[in-house]
C-alpha cells in the first residue's frame, strides 16, 4: 500500500480523525477528492465515508468546528453535508459505508451497512473507488484495490467489476464514464465502452433532468465536442437528443454540396467554448443550425439552401427544452434569441454597414448583443483563411459601429418615448389599432434615424403622425 499522506493537507482531516477515533469508529476520505488531488487538481469537495454512522460523525465534527458552518442531514439516505465559510472554502459529506443491490427496473439502490470493500465495490470507477485511511496507524494510506491510480496514468475510465453489471445497475454512470472521459481527456475502457453501446436501452429508466444534468456538464467541458462523438458513438445521442442527430450528413447534388453540419456545430461549440463559459450561450451554439435538417432545399441555380433556419430554429427551442427538462424561463428565451439572430451580424458584415441596421440590431438583441457577437464569429469554420480573416475583419467593423451607434443613440434595450397611454391621452381614443400603428410608426422611425431617440421629436412625430391617420389632438 503507498502512503499519500500529503495530500491530508488541511487541519479538517486532523480534526475528523481525532473525532473518529475517540467515536471509535474508522473513516477514510474517498472519491473524487483522492482523484484530483492525485492528478494536481483543486478541489474544495470532500467525501468521507464512515464505518458506521456518518451522521454521527458530521454532527461530532460540526460540534467542534465552531463558527461558520452550515449543517444538513439526510437521515433517509444516512447521508449529512457541512459546508464550512472559512479563509479557503469546504463542502464535506459524510456517509456510512454501504453495500448495494438493484431491481431491474430502478436504478435505486437496496441499500445495507457494509464495509470499506464493499463501498468501493460499489462504486463507479475505479479512479473514484480510491481512499485515504484517516486511521492513526495508516493514516495517509491508499487503500486501492482496483488499481485506480494505475487508470489515472494510463488515463482510463473504468468499472470496478464487470461493467455490463455496472451499467445495467445504474444506467446513469453511462453518461457519467462519458462525462469524466471528456473533463479529464480520458479514453473509456474497450470493455466498458462496449457494454455502454451493449446498455443504452437502460437510460429508459434514469430521469431526464438528471442526464440533462450531466449533458451540461459535459457542454461545460473544455472540449465539448469530445463528449459529443463520444455520445454519438455509444448510441446515447439518438436516444437522449435524435435532433442533433439529425445534422448528420453532407449531400452532393449536381456536382454541388454542403458541409455537415453536425461536425459544423461541434466545431462551432469548441470555438465558443475557449471564449466563454456560459453554458446557455453554449447551447445557443448546439442549437443555431438545429433546423437546418427542415430546411434544406435543393435549388438547381443556387445550391443547397437553408432558407428561414433561424425562425424555425427559434421555434423549435422551446419544444427541446421541456423534452430535455431544461428550464423553461429567461434562460430557454436567451437561447430561443441567440438562434433567431445569430445571421444577422453575418448579414451586416457582408454588406455597406448602415446605422439604421446597426439599430436594429441593437434593439432587438439589447444586453445580449456581445453574446451574440461572440456566437457569430464562432460561427465561422471555413478552412478558406482568406475568406475567414475578411469575415473577422468585418465583425471588428461591427463592432465598432455598434460601439459608436450606441454611445450616440442609447439604443440597447431601447424602449419608445412614447407609451401607447399618452397617445390615446393626446387623440383622447381607447385602445384600438391606431394606437399600435403610431407606437410602431415611432418606433421604426427612431430605429430609421428619421427622428433622434428624443422625447420631444418622437411627440412631435406622433401628432404628424396621428393627424395623418385622421386624429385630433385633444
Amino acid at each position: 500500500m503507498k502512503k499519500l499522506e500529503k495530500y491530508l493537507d488541511r487541519e479538517v482531516f486532523e480534526l475528523i480523525a481525532s473525532v473518529a477515533r475517540e467515536m471509535g469508529v474508522d473513516a477514510y476520505v474517498i472519491g473524487g477528492y483522492v482523484r484530483d488531488r492525485i492528478m494536481g487538481r483543486d478541489t474544495g469537495d470532500i467525501d468521507i465515508l464512515v464505518i458506521g454512522s456518518g451522521i454521527e460523525l458530521a454532527r461530532q465534527v460540526a460540534a467542534r468546528m465552531g463558527e461558520g458552518k452550515q449543517v444538513s442531514y439526510f437521515k433517509n439516505f444516512g447521508t449529512a453535508m457541512l459546508r464550512h465559510k472559512g479563509e479557503e472554502p469546504l463542502i464535506l459529506e459524510f456517509v456510512g459505508a454501504r453495500k448495494e443491490s438493484y431491481s431491474r427496473n430502478s436504478r435505486k439502490p437496496v441499500v445495507e451497512d457494509g464495509s470499506l470493500e464493499d463501498d468501493q465495490r460499489r462504486r463507479d470507477f475505479t479512479i473514484n473507488a480510491m481512499a485515504l485511511s484517516l486511521q492513526k496507524d495508516e493514516y495517509g494510506m491508499l487503500l486501492d484495490p482496483f488499481d485506480g491510480i494505475g487508470d489515472i496514468r494510463r488515463r482510463l475510465i473504468r468499472t470496478p467489476l464487470d461493467p455490463v453489471i455496472t451499467y445495467s445497475d445504474d444506467p446513469l454512470r453511462m453518461m457519467r464514464a462519458i462525462r469524466f472521459a471528456a473533463q479529464l481527456d480520458f479514453s473509456v475502457e474497450r470493455d466498458s465502452f462496449v457494454a455502454i453501446r451493449q446498455n443504452r436501452e437502460r437510460l429508459n429508466i434514469v430521469s431526464m433532468e438528471r442526464i440533462s444534468d450531466e449533458l451540461n456538464k459535459i457542454i461545460m467541458t473544455q472540449k465539448p465536442s469530445i463528449g459529443f462523438l463520444l455520445l454519438d458513438k455509444a448510441g446515447l445521442l439518438q436516444m437522449i437528443f435524435p435532433q442533433f442527430v439529425a445534422l448528420k450528413g453532407a449531400e452532393t447534388h449536381d456536382g454541388k454540396g454542403h458541409k455537415d453540419n453536425f461536425f459544423h456545430t461541434l466545431e462551432v461549440l469548441d470555438k465558443l467554448a475557449e471564449k466563454s463559459d456560459d453554458l446557455w450561450l453554449r447551447w445557443a451554439a448546439i442549437l443555431h443550425d438545429i433546423a437546418k435538417p427542415l430546411t434544406k432545399r435543393f435549388d438547381p441555380r443556387a445550391g443547397w439552401t437553408f432558407h428561414s433556419h433561424e425562425f424555425v430554429g427559434a421555434k423549435m427551442v422551446p419544444a427541446i427544452f421541456r423534452q430535455l427538462k431544461l428550464p423553461m424561463n429567461e434562460k430557454m428565451r436567451f437561447v430561443q434569441k441567440m438562434v433567431l439572430l445569430h445571421l444577422r451580424p453575418i448579414v451586416l458584415a457582408q454588406e455597406t454597414i448602415t446605422d439604421s441596421a446597426i439599430r436594429r440590431l441593437l434593439f432587438e438583441a439589447g444586453d445580449d448583443i456581445d453574446k451574440l457577437m461572440t456566437l457569430c464569429e464562432a460561427d465561422i469554420t471555413s478552412k478558406n483563411r482568406s475568406r475567414v480573416r475578411k469575415y473577422l475583419g468585418n465583425f471588428a467593423l461591427v463592432r465598432k459601429k455598434l460601439v459608436e451607434v450606441e454611445e450616440k443613440d442609447r439604443l440597447r434595450n431601447f424602449q419608445p418615448p412614447i407609451p401607447g397611454e399618452l397617445i390615446m391621452e393626446t387623440f383622447g381614443i381607447e385602445p384600438c389599432r391606431q394606437v399600435g400603428i403610431i407606437k410602431n410608426a415611432i418606433k421604426d422611425a427612431i430605429l430609421d434615424g428619421i427622428i433622434s431617440n428624443d422625447y420631444a421629436e418622437a411627440y412631435d412625430f406622433m401628432l404628424e403622425k396621428g393627424k395623418e391617420l385622421g386624429l385630433e389632438k385633444r
